[in-house]
Formats: C-alpha cells, sequence, structure tokens
C-alpha cells in the first residue's frame, strides 16, 4: 500500500516534467495518460485499502528524530476525497484536449505544454495535500496549490487574468498565515507536526491551533472575509475553473477543516460557533451575489461561495457531537465537486461552441446542444439537492443533523430554517435561468452553434451520470 500511494502521489509530477519537455501536439495526450494514471493508482490504493479491512495506514516519509516532518495516511476520508480530486483532473485533461483548440469560438487556442504540466502538478499537490498526516505537509502543497492556481488563472495572459491570478494568490497567502501558525503552536505544544498531535491540544493551544486552521480554510474555500479572489478567478481557462473552483483548490480548506475535525479531541466549542456564524452569514451573502450575475462563470462562482458555505455549516456543527453532520460535510464535499464540474464545464460547452457564456444571449440549447441542455438542467437540480440527484444526499443528512442539534442549541433552529429559505431560492433562481437558457427558439449565438468535439461530450456524459450515482458511491464508502 505504501508503494501504491507513494506511486500516486508521484505519477502527476513525473507527468508534468515529461509533458512540460515532450513536443506540444503530444501535451495533450501526455498529460490525459499520466491522469488516468494517477487514477488507476487511486483506485488500486482504495481497493488495497478495503482488502486490507479498512484500517488506518499511516506511512512515515520523513523524520527529524523522533519528528515526523511529512507522511501520509490512508483512511476513508483521504481516499474517497482523493479519488474525486485524481478523477476530477483526468475528466478535466481529456475536456481540455477538445476545448483547448482553434475551434473554440470564445478563444480559439491550442492548448500550450505549461498549462498541461500545471495540470498534472495541480493534480499532484492536491494528491499530496489530501494524503498528508503531518501539518507541515498539508502546508507545503497548500502552497503549491497557490502557485498552481497563479499559473492556471492568468493562462491567457490578458491584464486582467494576470490581475485576477495575482489576486487569487495574495488573498489565498493571507489565509496560509493561519495554517503557519497553526502549525507552529502545535509543534510547540507537543513536539511534531503531526496531525494526529491535535488530540492532545487544550486551552489557549487548541483554540490557537483550530482557528489558524479555520482561517486557512477560509482563504482557500473563499469564505467571508476572503471570498474576493475567486469570482475575479474566472479569467481563467473553463476547464481550469471547473477543477480548480468546484474539485480542488476550492476544497483545499473545507478538507484541512474536516482533517481537523477527525483527528481532534475536545475541540473548543467556540471554533464550532465561529464557524457556524462565518459559513451563515457566507452562505446568504453569496446567494445575494450571484442573484444579478448574468455571465453564467460568475454566477457560478458566487454560488460555489455559498455551496463551500454549506460544507464549513456542516463540519462547524459536526464540533457540537454529531457525527451525521461530520458525515454530511464529507459526503458534501465529495457530490459537490461532480455537480459543479458539471455546471462548469457546461458553460465551458457553450462558451466554445457559441462564443459567449452570458446568459441573456444564450437560448434554445437543447435544440443545438442537447448534451450541454441536459448537463444543465442536472447540474442544477443536483447543486440544489433536488432527488435523485447527489446534492439531495448531502443536505438531507445536513438538515437532519442540525434539526436534531437544535434541541440543545436552538439557535440552530433559526440556522437551519435560513439555510433551507436558502436553498428553495437556490432551486428557484437556477430553474429561472433554465428556462430562459435551455427550451425554447434558439437565439443567434445558438443557432450557429459549432458541434461540440467528443472529449468534451463524453466528459459530460460521465459528470451527468456521477451526479445521479456519486452520493452512493460516497455513502458505501463512508459507512
Amino acid at each position: 500500500m505504501e508503494t501504491i500511494a507513494l506511486t500516486t502521489l508521484l505519477l502527476p509530477f513525473i507527468g508534468a516534467l515529461v509533458v512540460s519537455l515532450a513536443p506540444r501536439q503530444t501535451a495533450p495526450m501526455l498529460s490525459t495518460v499520466f491522469a488516468l494514471l494517477a487514477t488507476i493508482a487511486t483506485v488500486a490504493l482504495a481497493a488495497g485499502f478495503h482488502a486490507s479491512g479498512s484500517e488506518v495506514v499511516d506511512i512515515p516519509l520523513l523524520s527529524a528524530g523522533q519528528i515526523a516532518l511529512f507522511g501520509m495516511t490512508v483512511d476513508k476520508i483521504s481516499t474517497l476525497i482523493l479519488f474525486v480530486v485524481v478523477f476530477l483532473g483526468l475528466l478535466v485533461a481529456l475536456y481540455s484536449t477538445g476545448y483547448l483548440t482553434r475551434g473554440n469560438k470564445e478563444h480559439p487556442h491550442d492548448g500550450s505544454n505549461r498549462y498541461y504540466a500545471f495540470l498534472l502538478i495541480f493534480i499532484g499537490a492536491m494528491s499530496g495535500l489530501v494524503l498528508s498526516s503531518t501539518l507541515l505537509g498539508q502546508l507545503l502543497f497548500f502552497e503549491i496549490t497557490g502557485g498552481c492556481s497563479w499559473a492556471l488563472i492568468s493562462y491567457y495572459q490578458s491584464e486582467k487574468s494576470q490581475h485576477s491570478a495575482m489576486k487569487a494568490l495574495l488573498i489565498t497567502h493571507v489565509g496560509s498565515l493561519g495554517l503557519y501558525l497553526a502549525a507552529a503552536t502545535l509543534f510547540l505544544q507537543t513536539g511534531t507536526f503531526a496531525l494526529s498531535a491535535l488530540s492532545q491540544l487544550n486551552g489557549s493551544g487548541a483554540l490557537i491551533v483550530y482557528g489558524g486552521i479555520l482561517f486557512a480554510a477560509w482563504g482557500k474555500s473563499a469564505q467571508l472575509p476572503l471570498q474576493a479572489w475567486l469570482p475575479d478567478a474566472m479569467e481563467a481557462p473553463t476547464p481550469v475553473s471547473a477543477y480548480l473552483h468546484a474539485a480542488s483548490m476550492v476544497k483545499v480548506g473545507v478538507y484541512i477543516f474536516a482533517r481537523a475535525i477527525s483527528e481532534g479531541g475536545q475541540i473548543p466549542e467556540v471554533i464550532g460557533w465561529v464557524g457556524v456564524t462565518m459559513a451563515t452569514i457566507t452562505l446568504v451573502y453569496g446567494f445575494l451575489m450571484y442573484l444579478p450575475q448574468k455571465d453564467m462563470k460568475r454566477l457560478l462562482a458566487w454560488s460555489t461561495i455559498s455551496q463551500l458555505a454549506w460544507i464549513f455549516l456542516a463540519l462547524s456543527m459536526s464540533i457540537f457531537g454529531s457525527k451525521m453532520a461530520f458525515n454530511a460535510g464529507i459526503v458534501y464535499i465529495f457530490n459537490h465537486a461532480f455537480a459543479k464540474s458539471l455546471f462548469f464545464l457546461v458553460a465551458g460547452a457553450l462558451s466554445y461552441s457559441c462564443g459567449t457564456r452570458m446568459l441573456p444571449r444564450l437560448r434554445g440549447v437543447m435544440r443545438t446542444l442537447p448534451i450541454a441542455g441536459i448537463g444543465f438542467c442536472v447540474a442544477a437540480l443536483a447543486i440544489t439537492g433536488v432527488p435523485p440527484f447527489n446534492g439531495f444526499f448531502s443536505k438531507f443528512p445536513l438538515f437532519a443533523a442540525g434539526f436534531d442539534l437544535s434541541a440543545q442549541h436552538p439557535i440552530l433552529l433559526a440556522v437551519m430554517i435560513l439555510a433551507l429559505v436558502e436553498s428553495v431560492a437556490s432551486f428557484g433562481w437556477f430553474i429561472y435561468w433554465f428556462g430562459r437558457v435551455v427550451p425554447g427558439e434558439p437565439s443567434e449565438e445558438v443557432a450557429q452553434a459549432a458541434p461540440l468535439p467528443y472529449a468534451m461530450k463524453l466528459v459530460l456524459g460521465i459528470l451527468v451520470v456521477m451526479s445521479l450515482c456519486s452520493s452512493l458511491i460516497a455513502a458505501a464508502w463512508i459507512g
């Protein structure tokens, strides 16, 4: 299992080196092949973990004396989230082979080696962060993801994209200061960087460490007050937006918070209340901000901020002792990645074929681009939690846990009611745009739409299926 875990981690980095040195015309194929190999290794790791009785495996990699610096943890949480970040990396690489071509009406451009290499590095960095068993390891890969996001957001090299990339880098780096503080405090309190030592913390030390992790999580997951970078990051190529802002970059924050909670002992309740308060404020703020958006990607960006607030709400409530809330948060990370990636890649399909992603200019999509129309419908229903799509199986246990906890903490009843109102309102807003964009007579841009490449159609089809069945995978795995 140690060999498979190391292979999973190293394959994307090796692939990035190979792709950067290969002829330009082979870069798309090579990146897809290495992403596929990493996905196979991820599945093999999960299979080995299951075959061994699902016993947690800690793999030390580097120590200084008795101090663990870097290592890997293989358990139910890490294997589940590892699969989603690597598999979606594969789908994005495959989608990019069709999207980044001269046939793209919005951005006619053949993808460069730089694009595919940084995409593979990002997959590798996410793998390292998910598997890390130490705060120092998380910090290392946390910073690598920041560098990759800067390179990919600024990919088109326009003044606006470069400004947006720098904004993302600076704000998320401000967030990383919380992780630096948490790592230093953990070492001073326990003499190690291992996440397992979190259970030894108490008093002010626990407050500083968990507070630092929560602050860093807000930065990466674009929560108030560190949310400003995400909408501007839509200047990136749409496949990058799908990966960074649905499956990987923004999931760094909620994952490190979830991992800290899973390893912790007596977590100060004040951390839970701070998390619940900020998640509730961000939930409402994100919803209000995406109402006036006409650019489909910016609407999805603000929607992502709200959806991540749901995950923070679930994880924060788990600090009050609810295992159901914690599992709901983990399943939400998994399910949301597929549904939101589908929505972003539908936006990419529309911009590729129609030359625009401005919603008022799109109408009658189902007649000319049926796979995009179906994807729009499925993604909207999944994101807003309509059964039988995966979002429902994320939100239902969250509500169940919240209403159950409200017996001990009455204020949570108001939070749950507010969240329910936001969920229904989101459903109404997405269905409003579905009614304006998908059915009806095609608009001029849609009537003249170019056909989608096979690779893009295949990826959209896979994500439609996963938006239906990913919750079954997550529930079976988490138990």
